[in-house]
């Protein structure tokens, strides 16, 4: 600390008085010595070299040049995989959303007072956060075998994890007023919950779903990699073929599905704010 102290001296200020304020140091020029360092290394682990990078970037280029002019008659195939896609987003996204709401709850400190019972439930959600997407499908295709169910179940699972973060900590910080005094006139916990708490979270926790089933399309379209169905089945067929003007044409089919839906869903979400 003396170096750092010297290198970057704390400003000293001398008021009319005599009175001298030392002002506390920044510590912006230290972290950013050791995000320096941190990148660094991380370089030399990872064997990541910037002349290859530029030397060879250009590669993406030439594959993405052959994918345009895309086969449009490859059109007519997609759509049934796209479907599958857009099934198995929406309906994990219900199903995991849903069947979080009572382990928010319970994960809530401010609902529920056990601080084991919090401590437990909110492990629970972070082991299954941690859970990659395209392993609990390939959990899933070898519990129900290939198909969208395989898909729909690890989706489920990930929007489980994701809203059920959000949806807890939304809980957390509602105002508790009216909770409480309705509590304290002999109502019930449950109904106070549903009268004082949900009013509250429910916009909030519905913009999160949404947002949520956003994503829950793009991470779908790649799950077929490990046979789950949907557009990633062919796209992982037409890459293994080195068929890019075909898989031009299913990312184009991709792009303007995730644009409508996402326009969609920014609108709803507008509407409930």
């Amino acid at each position: 600390m003396k170096l750092y102290d010297r290198i970057f001296p704390p400003k000293v200020m001398t008021l009319e008085n005599g009175k001298v304020i030392k002002e506390s140091r920044s510590r912006t020029p230290l972290i950013l010595i050791v995000l320096l360092v941190a990148i660094i290394i991380s370089g030399e682990i990872t064997g990541f070299s910037l002349s290859t990078l530029l030397s060879r970037g250009e590669q993406f280029f030439v594959i993405i040049a052959q994918m345009f002019p895309p086969k449009w008659d490859y059109i007519q195939q997609i759509w049934t995989p796209l479907f599958d896609t857009i099934k198995m987003s929406l309906l994990g996204s219900v199903i995991g959303s849903v069947v979080v709401i009572p382990f928010s709850i319970i994960a809530s400190s401010n609902i529920v007072k056990n601080r084991i019972i919090i401590m437990l439930t909110r492990l629970f959600l972070s082991i299954t956060r941690t859970l990659p997407t395209l392993v609990t499908a390939l959990i899933a295709t070898y519990m129900f075998g290939l198909g969208t169910l395989a898909g729909t179940c690890a989706i489920a699972v990930f929007t489980f994890a994701y809203v059920g973060k959000q949806l807890y900590e939304l809980i957390e910080t509602a105002d508790m007023g009216a909770y409480e005094a309705a509590e304290a006139l002999g109502a019930s916990k449950l109904r106070c919950f549903i009268n004082a708490i949900i009013p509250q979270v429910l916009p909030a926790y519905l913009s999160n779903c949404l947002f949520c089933f956003e994503g829950n399309v793009r991470y779908a379209s790649i799950l077929g990699y490990v046979g789950a169905g949907g557009l990633g089945l062919i796209l992982n067929e037409k890459i293994g073929w080195r068929e890019y003007s075909s898989v031009g044409m299913i990312l184009i089919v991709l792009f303007l599905t995730v644009v409508i839906i996402e326009a969609l869903s920014h609108y709803l979400r507008t509407k409930l704010t």
